[in-house]
C-alpha cells in the first residue's frame, strides 16, 4: 500500500509531499548527527566539509535526491570520517554510525511526546507529525541492518574479530541490499511494522492510524 501511494504522486500529492518533507528532515538530522558525533570524538573531517549543519542541501546526494522526488524514497550523502583521529578507531566508528539512527529515534520521541500530551490536535498537523514519526522509524530500522554500508554494519564490525576481512564484506553489501529490496520486502515490512507496533504500544500513540493513508 505504501509503495503504491509513493509511486502515484499525482493522485496522492498531499501524502507524497508530506512524505518527502519528512524524509528530508530525517536524512538531514541523521547525517548532521554523524558529523557532530565524529567531531565530538576527535575527527573534524566532516566539520571541515560543512556537514555539521541542519541545511538539507549540505546532506543531499544527487542520485538520492532524484529518487526522493521521483519515488519518495532516497538517501543522503554519506558523512566522511577518518577513523585514525579516534582514540579507539573501531569504537569511534561504531559510535558515529549509531548516532544517525539514534537521532531518528530522538525525533520519534519528541514528536510522539507532542502528540501524546495533546499539544498537536490539528487535523492538518497531526497526520504530518505522524508521518514524520513513521519516516524516522523506517530510516532508523533500515540503517540499523548489519549490512554494509548501512550504519548497523559499522556497529557489527566492532564486535567482529579483527581477523575478519571487512573489505570483502563491504564489497558484497550493496548486492545484499538490492536483493533485500527486491526479494525481501516481506522481511523489511515485518521489521518496520513490528517496530511501529512496539513504539505505538509503549507510547499509546496509534502511529499508523494517524498517518494519511
Amino acid at each position: 500500500m505504501l509503495f503504491t501511494l509513493l509511486s502515484d504522486p499525482i493522485n496522492n500529492w498531499p501524502f507524497f509531499l508530506t512524505w518527502v518533507l519528512a524524509l528530508l528532515l530525517a536524512i538531514t538530522v541523521h547525517e548532521c548527527m554523524h558529523a557532530w558525533t565524529a567531531n565530538y570524538l576527535g575527527d573534524p573531517t566532516a566539520k571541515h566539509m560543512g556537514r555539521i549543519s541542519l541545511n538539507p542541501i549540505r546532506h543531499l546526494d544527487p542520485i538520492g535526491t532524484v529518487a526522493i522526488l521521483l519515488i519518495g524514497i532516497g538517501w543522503g550523502k554519506p558523512v566522511q570520517i577518518n577513523e585514525r583521529n579516534f582514540k579507539n578507531p573501531r569504537l569511534g566508528s561504531a559510535i558515529v554510525s549509531l548516532a544517525g539512527p539514534l537521532s531518528n529515534l530522538g525525533i520519534v520521541v519528541i514528536f510522539l511526546v507532542l502528540i501524546k500530551i495533546g499539544l498537536i490536535t490539528s487535523t492538518v498537523l497531526l497526520p504530518i507529525f505522524a508521518t514524520i514519526v513513521l519516516v524516522n522509524i523506517i530510516l532508523m530500522v533500515f540503517n540499523l541492518l548489519p549490512i554494509p554500508p548501512l550504519d548497523g554494519s559499522k556497529v557489527l564490525y566492532y564486535f567482529l574479530p579483527r581477523s575478519v576481512d571487512i573489505v570483502k564484506l563491504e564489497m558484497y553489501g550493496p548486492f545484499i541490499i538490492l536483493l533485500l529490496f527486491f526479494f525481501g520486502r516481506g522481511l523489511l515490512g515485518f521489521l518496520i511494522s513490528g517496530s511501529v507496533s512496539l513504539i505505538s504500544t509503549v507510547t499509546g500513540v496509534p502511529i499508523i492510524d494517524l498517518t494519511p493513508f
